[in-house]
């Protein structure tokens, strides 16, 4: 990892060949995070990798149950094998993804 400004004063973080805007740092640089562009969201759809992931196992536990809607607690205990997030994290995001009425 490096650090650079360009012209205007911005400072940018390269890792490798990536360049990151240093507004970003705090999100990327967090210790405890042991993939440091989670919370990033994707360029492609706007999704972070902690949505992508709530969705992928609501997709998978629905196929389970036969197309039936998913318990959030179910969904909840699916989700934290992956990663810990609150249940009232998971409720809020949930909403905001439009997966919850």
């Amino acid at each position: 990892m490096r650090q650079a400004a360009d012209g205007n004063g911005v400072e940018r973080l390269y890792f490798g060949s990536h360049a990151v805007d240093s507004r970003l740092k705090s999100a990327i640089m967090d210790s405890r995070d042991p993939h440091p562009y989670a919370r990033i969201p994707d360029v492609r759809d706007g999704l972070t990798r902690e949505e992508r992931v709530v969705l992928y196992v609501l997709h998978q536990t629905q196929k389970e149950r036969g197309g039936r809607n998913v318990p959030t607690a179910m969904l909840w205990g699916r989700v934290c094998e992956h990663f810990y997030i609150s249940p009232e994290a998971l409720s809020e995001m949930l909403a905001r993804l439009g997966a919850r009425k």
